[in-house]
């Protein structure tokens, strides 16, 4: 079932209720920036340099451009995004050279080094929240949002439930977005990609007022994803990209995600960062053309093949 577009005008941004008049114009404005004035988000998620550490940014198969962080940076800068999501550092260390790209400070990260047969996953805020607003101050920075991960079913999941819960009520206050990157995971979880589960999941994460939900894709497929958009209500949910892809086979999937799952975006790596600068600003455009322009996956990557050749 193709799902339709919704374009938004100013008025019709659904302000959540804990954000204060003063900070409303600049809530809608971060709010329209990410999603290009739809209810759809292509996020960059460059937050994967403590995730996975090096493995995702230089082996076979990996551009050799991928191997510096700037690499990053440079496709944010030149492509088309609706946000990038990075660690609070990698903002202050190339942020003012790429001063107009819209970002979402990535709070809370941890390395995969610790499996979860050795201990329980936990991941606290690398920075407070006031580290994030002297970051858009002082760097005069385009940070439009915060995000944050939740491994639910952990044993430490009160713990980021709760810290979840007042980095995202900040955010509002101050007049930006909150994503949470909405993840089952745990000694107690027998299987991750469960539908059900990654359904509650985002139900959990709506609970804690955030503007959207990343999920993993669930092992039942796109239509897997029904139940976690209707569990999330106003909460977006949007799937996380995974692991590298050929192109026109990632843009089927992620046209299938929204078509048929009904999400309301991607949340897109891997699949942008580890090509070449000029291969990467090309799977933004063709992104950007299946998520904020309703494209078909041939004309997706027809906007791919325009910018490589």
């Amino acid at each position: 079932m193709k799902h339709s577009l919704r374009t938004l005008k100013r008025t019709a941004v659904r302000v959540p209720a804990n954000v204060p008049a003063k900070e409303r114009g600049r809530y809608i404005n971060a709010y329209l920036t990410v999603t290009k004035g739809t209810d759809r988000l292509m996020l960059m998620a460059g937050d994967q340099k403590i995730e996975h550490l090096n493995e995702d940014f230089y082996g076979a198969n990996i551009h050799e451009d991928d191997a510096d962080p700037e690499h990053l940076f440079r496709i944010a800068a030149k492509g088309e995004i609706g946000c990038f999501a990075t660690q609070h550092g990698l903002i202050s260390q190339y942020g003012k050279q790429y001063s107009k790209v819209p970002y979402v400070v990535k709070m809370n990260s941890k390395t995969h080094l610790v499996k979860t047969a050795q201990s329980e996953p936990v991941s606290l805020a690398l920075v407070d929240f006031q580290d994030v607003l002297d970051l858009r101050n002082n760097g005069k920075l385009n940070i439009v949002g915060i995000g944050y991960t939740i491994y639910y079913g952990s044993t430490h999941e009160a713990q980021m439930l709760a810290e979840a819960g007042r980095l995202i009520a900040q955010a509002h206050a101050h007049g930006m977005i909150a994503i949470v990157w909405s993840y089952p995971r745990g000694k107690t979880v027998p299987d991750e990609k469960d539908s059900h589960l990654i359904a509650g999941a985002a139900g959990a994460t709506a609970c804690l007022g955030a503007d959207f939900a990343k999920v993993n894709y669930p092992s039942a497929g796109a239509k897997g994803l029904q139940e976690a958009v209707r569990a999330a209500g106003r909460t977006g949910v949007i799937i996380s990209g995974g692991s590298s892809k050929a192109v026109k086979d990632f843009l089927q999937f992620t046209w299938e995600t929204i078509h048929v799952g009904g999400c309301r975006g991607s949340a897109t790596g891997r699949n942008v960062h580890q090509r070449s600068l000029k291969e990467g600003i090309a799977m933004t455009k063709a992104m950007s053309a299946l998520v904020y322009r309703n494209a078909t996956v041939d004309a997706a990557y027809a906007a791919y093949q325009k910018v490589v050749r």
